[in-house]
């Protein structure tokens, strides 16, 4: 496609999408730091879980950056079980507190002020944040406009047509929604929780409920069957 005709493609996919499935209301968070704690639980679960985990630490009242710090490895462990890989991920919840505490005087805020470049760049730097997760922090947290691709990303596209393979890597995707969309915070948003909710309900991995899809008149997978 030309470039132009991506444009117009990515904005189709868009709009019928969002009449399909309205507003998202993405992210599900009360706070941007409890955006940011759900962003790295979220790493290879389902939300639902998370969402467990989460209230978990509201219950025990430590869902801040001290809260997490001062806990016991052991506590924060059992705390956040149901989000998975729970050793791991409390180990990474208390290193990014640190860095904060560290480096931006425990102030969210003054992470948030970096330029995306900037800001991406420190978020890789810790470890265990990828750039799925890195780019959901800056999208949803630090309400700035950078597209997140994951693998529902990837399959509605190669279904689709836009791509010629799932396996295509995060940043060529990226960077071909970004260069064909305006780069503005809203639509980066709704657009990946849209597909993510469209994945999740009809474009499956395995079994796609094809004859409900609004996106069918334009999918290569439909039309080739």
């Amino acid at each position: 496609m030309k470039q132009e005709d991506v444009s117009q493609f990515l904005y189709n996919v868009y709009n019928k999408l969002y009449e399909y499935w309205g507003p998202q209301h993405w992210w599900p968070a009360e706070t941007k730091f409890e955006m940011v704690i759900g962003a790295i639980l979220a790493q290879n679960i389902s939300w639902n879980s998370v969402e467990k985990a989460i209230c978990n630490l509201k219950r025990a009242n430590i869902l801040s950056i001290e809260g997490i710090f001062q806990t016991s490895d052991e506590m924060l462990s059992e705390l956040i079980k149901p989000a998975g890989y729970y050793n791991q991920k409390a180990k990474r919840l208390k290193e990014f507190c640190n860095f904060l505490k560290r480096e931006f005087n425990s102030d969210l805020e003054k992470l948030f002020a970096l330029d995306i470049s900037s800001l991406r760049q420190v978020l890789l730097s810790q470890k265990g944040i990828g750039f799925e997760t890195a780019d959901s922090i800056i999208l949803y947290g630090a309400e700035k406009p950078i597209f997140v691709v994951d693998s529902y990303t990837k399959r509605l596209f190669y279904r689709l047509g836009l791509i010629e393979s799932e396996k295509i890597s995060y940043n060529d995707l990226q960077a071909i929604v970004m260069t064909n969309l305006t780069p503005q915070t809203q639509l980066y948003n709704e657009f990946h929780a849209l597909i993510v909710k469209h994945c999740k309900e009809i474009c499956k991995s395995k079994k796609p409920i094809c004859n409900k899809c609004c996106l069918k008149l334009i999918c290569n997978y439909y039309n080739e069957e």
